[in-house]
């Protein structure tokens, strides 16, 4: 039997999961936080293999005792207590940022399109509906997921409905990637 298909598949499958590292560390600037607290943002950043320089904005990211993180267009709070948690809050950060992604990189359409990929009925609502039902937390959840599949990261999705990370990263980056032609 040959090499070549088995030195194939190994390529293929070393190529198919990320490594941490790769990534570049996006536009952004802390407002707040102590210096052992705006490490632990930059390695969550830092951990992801996205590459956060897409997002072509600075970024403010507000570290400060906050009930919940979250995220408008330009600016990420975190709260400081999770971030004591180490790895532990690295998902959620990548969570937030991933927001950055939605807000500035991409179309309605494709909004649509990952909708529909996410099984989510709305991408984004003030209503009070539950959050995990919505495109916009979904996609940031996933893309935080696929771009570090680590035991650590908290946004690992329990539903076997969700996209492969392999299938979710190929969709994010012919998205995202079209969007320099733009």
């Amino acid at each position: 039997m040959s090499r070549a298909p088995i030195l194939a598949c190994i390529a293929v499958a070393a190529t198919s999961v990320p490594p941490a590292g790769r990534a570049t560390g996006g536009r952004y600037a802390f407002a707040g936080g102590t210096p052992r607290e705006q490490a632990q943002v930059t390695r969550a950043l830092d951990a992801s293999s996205f590459d956060w320089n897409l997002v072509r904005q600075r970024i403010t990211i507000h570290i400060a005792h906050v009930a919940t993180s979250a995220a408008t267009p330009g600016e990420i709070w975190i709260d400081r207590d999770l971030l004591d948690a180490g790895t532990f809050a690295w998902g959620v950060v990548q969570h937030e940022y991933a927001h950055q992604v939605d807000f500035f990189l991409l179309t309605e359409a494709e909004r649509g399109l990952l909708m529909r990929e996410l099984g989510a009925r709305t991408w984004c609502s003030e209503d009070s509906v539950r959050r995990d039902t919505l495109g916009s937390e979904r996609f940031a959840s996933a893309l935080a997921w696929a771009y570090w599949p680590s035991p650590d990261n908290v946004m690992r999705s329990a539903s076997p409905h969700e996209l492969s990370a392999v299938r979710f990263r190929g969709l994010v980056n012919r998205l995202v990637h079209a969007e320099g032609a733009r």
